[in-house]
């Protein structure tokens, strides 16, 4: 998400995923724009998060927040 709000798709995914893997992430909130890139990103890696998607920047939140 940009400062100004705008969703934009995350960049280098599973170098991404790999970066917050390491440093002990467990849960992953990614924009909808994102996935279209899932096919990219190692299976066994992808496995070993529980992952969630936002829509929007409220959307984000709530999710963020555990809040329905």
């Amino acid at each position: 998400m940009s400062l100004g709000g705008s969703i934009i798709p995350v960049e280098n995914v599973a170098e991404s995923l790999q970066v917050a893997f390491d440093a002990g992430a467990k849960r992953l909130l990614l924009p909808m724009a994102s996935v279209k890139d899932i096919p990219t990103i190692p299976g066994e890696l992808f496995a070993k998060f529980q992952t969630g998607f936002y829509a929007d920047p409220v959307d984000a939140v709530f999710k963020a927040l555990g809040v329905q």
